[in-house]
Parts: structure tokens; C-alpha cells; sequence
């Protein structure tokens, strides 16, 4: 072996210092990185930075935001980082108008609120206030914002009456839902709820709750098949036939698929 090849150990001790160095000196570097990150974190989470300056809230039709907010129990001013969101939204949701909640941290220092309440199904008038119906046949008279709402009018119905109801409309069509203007209530000393939809179209639906909604996604069919100047009952029942107001007569309708409206 060559003489030039070999290398000889005092050659390679300051490389080898050198390399330690260099390895210790980026160690140091990295652990006073670190260091240095930690006080900034903990005086940012000390500072008025990490604080909550707003909180805004959306999705709210009928709660007012300054509700939400205080049922969240969020205050302007915590520390933004100590929010528990699943108990935020857990405090939101025990309010019965409330279908569901989310909650985001928005940078630097805004809390957004989101909720979706349950759907408005009608109104029910009381002097000159109406008072929506929600899905779950609630009245919402309190903490409520101005309320306008194309949902028919609710008509001769108790508490118990407006929760039966409510649970029967869950499935309607919104074309359909939309042609209802009012629902009322029908007197009789039966066990079933009677009822009587006032539709836009100048028709009136009578027959029992159940199977007037179980029935009435044939209603653009049933419509189709009579007098355009007609006007009178639509009495649905196991079978379904109409009523004039003209001339008094009866006619059997036949319930027809139509693929259009269903689509």
C-alpha cells in the first residue's frame, strides 16, 4: 500500500473536532429553537392576542344571536384557546329549537357559531302575532326574530294536536308543501285527527291526517284529471274521489304515478 494513502491520525482529529462541533452547534441551535418557541407560545396564550374579540353566529332564523351566544356561555375576552367545543355545542343544542350546532375558531381571534334550527312546518295565529310551528309541532313565541314564512296557517289545533300533525307532514314533497295554505282542524268525535288542507290552486283536501299526507304526493295527478274551472273537495281516503262545488256530484279519481313531479 502507497504511503500517500494512508492518513495518518493527526490529520483526522481536527476533522473530527470540527464535525462534533458543527453537530453539537446545530443540537444547540435546535433545542434553543425550541426553547425560544415555548416562551413565545406561553406569552401569546398570556397576551390579550389569545383572547376572544368577537363572536359571530349564523344560521339562525327564529334565536336572536345575543341568545345563542349567551346559551353558549362564550365570552369576549376568554382565552380562545381553553374553548371546549363539544361542550359549547352540547350547551347550545339543550335548546329545543336547535337541530344542531358547530363551532370554529376563526383567525386570529373570532369564535363562528353555526347552527341549524328545525323547520318551520306552519303558524298559528294568536290576535294579531303569528307564531311559527316547528317540525317537532312547537310554538316558538319566545326569543324570536320578525317571522315571515310562505307555511300554511294551523287552524283549530291543541299542543298535542300540533305534534300528531307535524309528525305526519315530515315527508311532503316542498313543491306540494308549498300549494298548502291553511290546515284546519276538523270537529269529530273520532279517534283519528280529520282534517281540511286549503290549497293554492282553489281546491280543498279533506280526509284523515295519515293517509291525506301518506296520499297527497299524487295530488299534481289527482288535480290533472279534473275541470280546470272546477272547483270543490278532494276527499282522500282508502280510495280517493272528488266533490263539486257546482254541481254537487261525485267522482271516483284514480291516483297515477307522475314521474315528473317525482323526479
Amino acid at each position: 500500500m502507497s504511503d500517500k494513502n494512508i492518513v495518518s491520525i493527526e490529520d483526522r482529529i481536527p476533522k473530527l473536532k470540527q464535525a462534533r462541533k458543527k453537530k453539537a452547534n446545530r443540537r444547540l441551535i435546535f433545542y434553543l429553537s425550541i426553547f425560544f418557541l415555548l416562551i413565545a407560545i406561553i406569552v401569546y396564550l398570556q397576551s390579550p392576542w389569545s383572547e376572544i374579540r368577537s363572536i359571530e353566529v349564523s344560521g339562525n332564523v327564529f334565536l336572536t344571536d345575543e341568545y345563542i351566544i349567551d346559551a353558549s356561555g362564550l365570552k369576549e375576552g376568554s382565552n380562545i384557546w381553553s374553548m371546549n367545543k363539544s361542550s359549547v355545542v352540547e350547551q347550545i343544542e339543550k335548546d329545543s329549537v336547535i337541530e344542531k350546532a358547530s363551532i370554529s375558531r376563526d383567525f386570529p381571534r373570532t369564535v363562528h357559531i353555526d347552527v341549524e334550527e328545525k323547520s318551520v312546518l306552519g303558524y298559528v295565529k294568536e290576535g294579531k302575532d303569528n307564531y311559527p310551528v316547528l317540525s317537532d309541532g312547537q310554538i316558538i313565541q319566545k326569543n324570536a326574530k320578525d317571522f315571515t314564512s310562505n307555511a300554511p296557517l294551523m287552524i283549530g289545533f291543541n299542543e298535542e294536536q300540533l305534534t300528531e300533525l307535524t309528525a305526519e307532514m315530515m315527508d311532503i314533497r316542498p313543491s306540494i308543501f308549498n300549494m298548502i295554505s291553511e290546515i284546519e282542524w276538523n270537529d269529530s268525535d273520532q279517534e283519528e285527527m280529520h282534517i281540511t288542507l286549503y290549497m293554492s290552486d282553489g281546491f280543498l283536501v279533506k280526509g284523515k291526517a295519515e293517509q291525506i299526507f301518506d296520499k297527497l304526493d299524487y295530488y299534481p295527478s289527482i288535480v290533472s284529471q279534473l275541470d280546470a274551472e272546477d272547483s270543490g273537495i278532494i276527499h282522500i281516503g282508502v280510495g280517493v274521489y272528488f266533490e263539486s262545488f257546482q254541481n254537487n256530484e261525485k267522482e271516483e279519481v284514480e291516483m297515477k304515478d307522475d314521474e315528473t313531479e317525482n323526479e
